[in-house]
């Protein structure tokens, strides 16, 4: 299959590869996201002889050797005899100074874990040839918190790094490339339960359908990614009965930090602090306040923000039992069917549409270019509640209000009418509206009023 997406840091990478001295690059993120392909990618676009070595979790020695053994078969050297580490890096670096060359140290965290001292060994070895090597130093780590350590000032690696990248899922867009002929309805279905991260899209079928594709995957018995949400948290996270009361909750709806701790009875406020931020850090959870009122904790919300994991402790977490017993098809048409889709992907869709408009942000094709984008909460005082609009930009001229629409028929006069007048009635200071519509739209544009179709979505 063709490298997809990327672009952005594929060309941060060339331009450090192509560099006529010394460069370290770090680039860390979550597993499965992709950063070894990446790398291999940016390296089989250049004609510069490259040393790729993946860590593995055994001895200083064996890591040696392995070592000494890629670059042998590189560079067609005859054996070499080296036993430390520190020995085989010296000799690397100085073949550096008369061959330009990419040295990529893949799951870095496993080798510093064994080597005593590593990041020191590193950072004298920089200090010494970064005037003379020619050498483009990658280091890449799935374990994000010490991926983040070489980076702070009391780690000898620090002011040494010469670009980082903090590799990210990709957006629904590109995730789109995985799957080109599905339909752009089957598409944001499947980028609902997939999300961007590479090493999932890559095993859907788009010559099946989107049903066939989540039963194969995720809802069958001995699927493909049926344990896949369980591994990474237990990768990271030591308890994880916590962990998994705190998705169940949120997978339920349950946003603020009160209705999170007596619906997943976490033991106490301390405890549930301490799972959040664990599960923020994977990239899994995220925090967020509304863009009208940013500083107000009482305001603030916390939300899954992979959607694999969303949809496992939606439908597959709490109905493993059933699972285990039932035919397959059965489950999915009983269990997953009709919340899937009236209620699962239409909420998903509403990501959709914030990473589409980032996106035409980014392209200069929002005028006034956006600084914010968010959720807006208000309050009615007449009638003692509050709410909030999903998806709200803000520019130097105020706010912009999306409403976003996932349904089978047409968004008409009547609905847009509607919902401005929601808007009004909760005292917003919006000047522009625009609803984005999976089927489409029985009404006209106005300068005040924009429609966004799934197809223009989707185009380039």
């Amino acid at each position: 299959m063709n490298f997809i997406g990327r672009e952005r840091e594929l060309k941060k990478l060339g331009a450090e590869i192509n560099a006529s001295g010394f460069r370290a690059v770090l680039i860390y993120g979550r597993r499965r996201i992709g950063k070894s392909e990446l790398v291999k990618k940016a390296v089989s676009d250049e004609e510069i002889p490259a040393v790729y070595y993946e860590c593995r979790q055994v001895s200083e020695e064996s890591n040696a050797e392995a070592i000494g053994k890629v670059l042998s078969e590189t560079f067609s050297l005859p054996v070499l005899g080296y036993k430390r580490v520190d020995e085989i890096l010296e000799y690397i670096f100085g073949l550096s100074e008369k061959n330009k060359m990419i040295l990529i140290i893949d799951e870095y965290p496993y080798l510093r874990a064994t080597v005593e001292g590593m990041d020191s060994i590193l950072q004298a070895l920089i200090d010494r040839y970064r005037d003379t090597s020619r050498m483009t130093l990658i280091l890449l780590g799935s374990y994000v918190d010490v991926m983040k350590s070489l980076l702070e000032k009391n780690n000898p690696l620090y002011g040494r790094i010469d670009l980082t990248i903090a590799l990210k899922q990709m957006d629904y867009f590109d995730s789109a490339g995985f799957y080109p002929d599905f339909s752009e309805e089957d598409r944001v279905r499947i980028f609902s339960v997939f999300g961007g991260v590479p090493y999932y899209n890559r095993l859907v079928d788009d010559s099946i359908s989107v049903k066939e594709n989540i039963i194969k995957l995720v809802a069958s018995e001995d699927a493909r990614l049926e344990n896949e949400v369980q591994i990474y948290l237990q990768s990271e996270i030591a308890k994880m009965v916590n962990a998994n009361e705190v998705f169940t909750a949120l997978s339920n709806g349950y946003t603020k930090f009160s209705d999170i701790l007596s619906q997943s009875h976490v033991s106490s406020g301390p405890t549930l602090i301490d799972i959040l931020k664990k599960l923020i850090k994977m990239e899994v959870v995220e925090k967020t306040a509304p863009i009208n009122d940013p500083n107000n904790k009482k305001k603030a919300g916390y939300s899954v923000c992979d959607n694999l994991s969303l949809f496992y402790y939606r439908f597959i977490f709490t109905h493993v039992s059933q699972l285990r017993v039932m035919d397959e098809e059965a489950f999915y048409d009983r269990y997953i069917a009709e919340d899937f889709e009236t209620k699962y992907v239409p909420k998903r869709f509403e990501t959709i549409a914030r990473q589409y408009l980032i996106r035409e942000n980014r392209r200069g094709r929002i005028s006034p270019p956006f600084e914010n984008i968010g959720k807006y909460y208000y309050d009615d005082p007449k009638s003692r509640t509050n709410g909030e609009f999903d998806v709200v930009t803000e520019d130097e001229n105020g706010y912009c209000f999306y409403e976003v629409k996932f349904r089978k028929n047409p968004v008409s006069e009547r609905m847009i009418a509607e919902e401005i007048a929601q808007v009004k009635a909760t005292g917003m200071k919006c000047y522009r509206y625009a609803f984005i519509s999976r089927s489409g739209f029985e009404s006209e544009e106005s300068e005040s009023v924009k429609h966004i179709t799934l197809k223009e979505m989707y185009a380039d």
